[in-house]
């Protein structure tokens, strides 16, 4: 490949990071509504066309928005888990690091899993990073546990559950480390 190609191909992949990161800074400041391809295209600095040769419209940029967040969601329920060796303890944190990345990033959080998007979940199509943040809670799980991926979907499941219900007040925060203390010691333990 050629010096001049390569370059062209790194100055594309790093207009596409700066869409998808203007598109997150955008819909933290001000809401996914005011996401617009005229208003990313202001604040990226290029024309609406230079947008559209990197998405499609406003769904690809939030599919790949979802994309990147399920890649920084992995990565922190990664660290969470690995400081804490024990496996009740790794599931406790990995939950609580889940938790606080939903209400640290609410913008991000609804991209990756309230907005409609074409990412599929639990699919041989599952992006990459989305596996990877799911595997987070697998491997909190007893290895002699053969339903260890059913037990992760319905830990994963009912965290949405907290998540989305505390961020909407229907339930109040000042509960939810109990709530994770009852589903961390309802599953975590519990045979194959």
């Amino acid at each position: 490949m050629s010096a001049i190609k390569e370059r062209c191909e790194r100055e594309r992949a790093r207009r596409h990071q700066l869409i998808i990161t203007a598109a997150r800074e955008l819909a933290e400041a001000e809401g996914w509504e005011a996401v617009t391809t005229r208003r990313l295209a202001e604040r990226v600095e290029y024309s609406q066309p230079v947008l559209y040769s990197h998405f499609s419209g406003k769904d690809a940029i939030v599919r790949a928005v979802a994309i990147d967040g399920f890649g920084e969601l992995a990565a922190h329920l990664r660290r969470a888990r690995l400081a804490n060796p024990e496996p009740q303890q790794a599931l406790h944190a990995v939950c609580r690091a889940y938790l606080e990345f939903a209400t640290e990033r609410p913008a991000l959080y609804q991209a990756m899993f309230v907005m409609p998007t074409d990412v599929k979940f639990a699919h041989a199509e599952t992006p990459p990073p989305l596996r990877a943040a799911f595997d987070e809670f697998v491997s909190c799980l007893r290895p002699d546990n053969a339903r260890r991926e059913l037990f992760a979907e319905v830990i994963w499941s009912a965290l949405h559950g907290i998540a989305t219900l505390s961020d909407s007040g229907r339930i109040p925060l000042d509960s939810e480390e109990e709530r994770l203390d009852f589903l961390v010691t309802q599953l975590a333990d519990t045979p194959s």
